[in-house]
């Protein structure tokens, strides 16, 4: 991941500050659409990693024990 400097995000702000509401609405889509995106790929890496197992068996032993209601 690229880091950057206040300076850099100052002027991004600043640049966003310029728009018009109709392209900050749009910037408001794609940074949702975006951050959604980087958090499916956090979750896939942890998967990954296994920092979600003791949740997942926390989870099916709560299931299996009937501490649960069907959706």
């Amino acid at each position: 991941m690229v880091r950057y400097s206040m300076n850099t995000l100052q002027r991004i702000e600043e640049e966003i500050q310029s728009l018009p509401f109709d392209q900050v609405d749009t910037l408001q889509v794609w940074l949702d659409d975006y951050k959604a995106t980087l958090w499916d790929k956090q979750i896939e890496k942890d998967a990954k990693n296994g920092k979600l197992d003791a949740l997942m068996n926390k989870a099916k032993a709560d299931f299996k024990a009937g501490k649960s209601d069907e959706l």
